[in-house]
């Protein structure tokens, strides 16, 4: 049976109805993907300029800091106040020590759901892998503190051997070897000399990597770093220097010798109860977004200088 002429037509104007019913609908979905997308491009520039700002000022208040604590102190140690970590709060609640900040004003500026927390640390509480290597000669003083840290540490002595041809290497003039490492400039690069990563992780809670030759903070060292650091010492002697200086600490270089028998060998070249270089370690939850931010400080009288930052995406 041939359908009549306006059937034809009606079914003819029904799927051209149903044809352009389903390109307004792809076009707006695509107009709305493309306005979600640039809504989402907006809110996480904007998160990231945030956390930036707040990071810089969160260094800027640890760098005051540490100047002020030189203010009042020609020593370092861990009852100081650049010594306690700053649990996670609210950003509100520091700038609600600004009476003409409201929590209008707080939640206009976005900062409603910004959590703060950080800590500093004291780098001269770790052995100095700078010391080690003067230009290609190896500092046998040095040598000897990370062979007693090696093998306090059950880390093998090839890999010893291993960290200082690595560093005797990447001080080597340039075009000199044309297979020299690069230097590394903090700790978690120190693959690049040929350790191995799990002997990296072992070794990062114990040694740092400063711009210079540092001694060892006796006032803020740990059990491990002193055995090492202090030739002649050993458990005894060190979980003593721990206890007397949670009491008291040390005021100078005399005060430890004091408690210590003669054969332990402390001398200014290697020990000090004072620190120049820290590590100020910053992490800022911005509603999902989660950024970390390590940074070294160095302090030289009262000025407090940023020698470098690392900035990285953290778990929420």
């Amino acid at each position: 049976m041939t359908p009549l002429p306006w059937a034809r037509e009606r079914g003819a104007a029904l799927l051209a109805a149903m044809l352009t019913v389903t390109l307004v609908a792809t076009f707006a979905a695509a107009a709305m993907w493309q306005q979600w997308r640039a809504i989402e491009v907006e809110a996480a520039e904007r998160a990231r300029i945030q956390s930036a700002w707040i990071l810089s000022g969160a260094l800027d208040w640890s760098r005051l800091i540490l100047i002020e604590d030189k203010r009042g102190s020609e020593t370092d140690h861990l009852s100081e106040p650049w010594a306690v970590p700053l649990e996670e709060a609210r950003l509100s609640t520091f700038l609600a020590a600004d009476r003409n900040v409201s929590q209008q004003d707080d939640a206009s500026t976005g900062t409603e759901d910004a959590f703060l927390s950080g800590q500093i640390i004291d780098l001269q509480s770790r052995l100095n892998l700078a010391n080690l290597v003067n230009g290609t000669t190896v500092a046998e003083a040095a040598l000897a503190q990370f062979t007693r840290l090696f093998s306090q540490l059950g880390l093998p002595p090839q890999e010893l051997a291993t960290l200082v041809q690595g560093l005797r290497q990447a001080q080597e003039p340039a075009g000199s070897n044309a297979q020299v490492p690069l230097m590394p400039r903090t700790v978690a690069q120190l693959a690049w000399l040929g350790l191995q990563p799990a002997t990296v992780a072992v070794l990062a809670p114990h040694v740092t990597l400063l711009p210079e030759r540092k001694p060892v903070n006796l006032n803020t060292a740990g059990v491990e770093v002193l055995l090492a650091a202090v030739e002649g010492l050993d458990m005894a002697g060190a979980n003593k220097i721990v206890a007397v200086r949670q009491m008291q600490h040390f005021k100078s270089l005399d005060d430890v010798s004091a408690l210590l028998s003669p054969a332990v060998r402390i001398n200014g070249d290697a020990h000090a109860v004072a620190s120049s270089y820290f590590e100020v370690q910053g992490r800022l939850r911005l509603g999902s977004t989660t950024v970390l931010e390590r940074s070294l400080v160095r302090r030289q009288g009262l000025e407090a200088t940023t020698v470098w930052r690392e900035r990285s995406a953290g778990m929420p």
